[in-house]
């Protein structure tokens, strides 16, 4: 495929997403107003500093890039530092991208999620503070709260101070989940905690520091721009999605209770334009109605599970996500229905694409899960499980947060 006509599908999906983000209902209070949204707090701290920004196309200030908006503000940004997915956003999942420099600044990109998981001391030499500025979806597998930590420690190494602008959670009104076994820490799980932690980046960097969890147990120096009149029980609708197949309020909603089947055969909808809202394999065929057939997708998914193959599974589109909102619990009945239902169960916990056993204790956090769900277990008995630790970790939660 021409270089055009994929830079032509990008943008023409970008503009499709952020369509989709404005015209859905917030679900969140009108007087919510994130830390980037009041310069006031750190314009004037930040005024003849020469300023490093981790940040990515969610880190708006008003309906503006925050990096557009500093400069004309009068601040010096030296350096951009890029998660996955990149500073602009539409890198897929798991693709590595290289460093390069913003066409509209002229600011030089390093990205951490290639080459470099973490700023070296070069990046930082000439940089006098940092900024970290990149809305999370507060579940443990989505890499943001990996990067946060990389860069509290090389701000820790290297003698910078890292100024977070802090937003809200989306699910920060559920603390759920078994919580992550030491001996399965990966790229997709590096802390113990539950599947959802309830905590925004702010709280997250606090909890990082006082629990030692950065490497030799170094303290980073953090100043946190708060959120105005927000409290962790409020629904939060993102203004930006905040990565390529998390691009409905829908998806942002539903991925906590979702991401675990990227450890089995069923596909999660990556190669459609409604991923994690939908959920399907091949073998489902004459157990459900409904249907989907992942293709291919340019800056979405270029080689889905099951690509070009019809799946059957489960509609979650309209499926009624302020539930979550009232029970603060993850949704571990698709993931016991679809088992149940899958007519080879020795391959559902076998991702066919890598082949590759043990991605779904990885996502879950433990090795039980996949065996209780395996011998039939009741959702009262898999959740008892999940005690003493989930209780220890909510007691533990309550020291670092910023909001009632």
């Amino acid at each position: 495929m021409k270089p055009f006509f994929i830079s032509f599908l990008v943008a023409l999906l970008s503009l499709w997403v952020s369509s989709a983000f404005k015209t859905r209902p917030s679900l969140s209070s009108a007087n919510i107003i994130t830390g980037a949204d009041q310069p006031s707090e750190y314009i004037p701290y930040l005024k003849g500093k020469k300023v490093g920004m981790v940040i990515n196309q969610t880190s708006i200030i008003g309906n503006k890039i925050s990096v557009d908006s500093l400069v004309q503000m009068g601040v010096t940004i030296a350096k951009i530092f890029g998660p996955e997915h990149g500073f602009r956003g539409n890198a897929s999942n798991g693709a590595k991208v290289d460093d390069s420099v913003d066409a509209k600044t002229g600011i030089p990109i390093i990205s951490l999620y290639g080459k470099n998981r973490k700023p070296s001391a070069e990046h930082l030499k000439d940089i006098d503070v940092m900024i970290f500025d990149v809305q999370d979806v507060g579940a443990r597998f989505y890499t943001y709260i990996n990067t946060l930590a990389h860069v509290m420690e090389s701000c820790a190494l290297n003698g910078k101070e890292l100024i977070i602008f802090d937003r809200p959670n989306p699910h920060g009104f559920c603390v759920d989940g078994p919580i992550l076994e030491p001996h399965l820490k990966s790229g997709i799980g590096m802390f113990a905690i539950p599947i959802t932690h309830g905590l925004t980046i702010g709280e997250f960097a606090q909890m990082l520091n006082g629990e030692g969890w950065l490497p030799n147990q170094v303290k980073c120096k953090l100043k946190i721009i708060k959120v105005a009149n927000y409290t962790h029980d409020m629904g939060y609708t993102l203004p930006v999605a905040p990565s390529p197949n998390l691009n409905t309020q829908q998806s942002i909603m539903l991925y906590p209770s979702i991401c675990w089947f990227e450890g089995t055969i069923i596909s999660q909808g990556r190669g459609t334009y409604m991923p994690f809202a939908v959920l399907g394999a091949p073998a489902l065929k004459g157990k459900y109605s409904f249907s989907f057939k992942p293709v291919s997708i340019p800056g979405m998914s270029e080689t889905p599970l099951h690509q070009d193959t019809e799946c059957y599974g489960l509609d979650l589109r309209q499926y009624d996500t302020s539930i979550f909102l009232k029970t603060k619990k993850l949704n571990l009945k698709w993931l016991m229905e679809l088992y149940a239902a899958y007519p080879v169960k020795e391959k559902f916990f076998n991702n066919v694409q890598t082949h590759q056993m043990g991605v779904f204790n990885k996502l879950s956090g433990n090795e039980a899960l996949q065996q209780q769900i395996i011998a039939g277990k009741s959702e009262e008995e898999i959740r008892k499980s999940w005690e003493p630790g989930l209780s220890n970790f909510k007691k533990m939660r309550q020291k670092y947060l910023l909001y009632p």
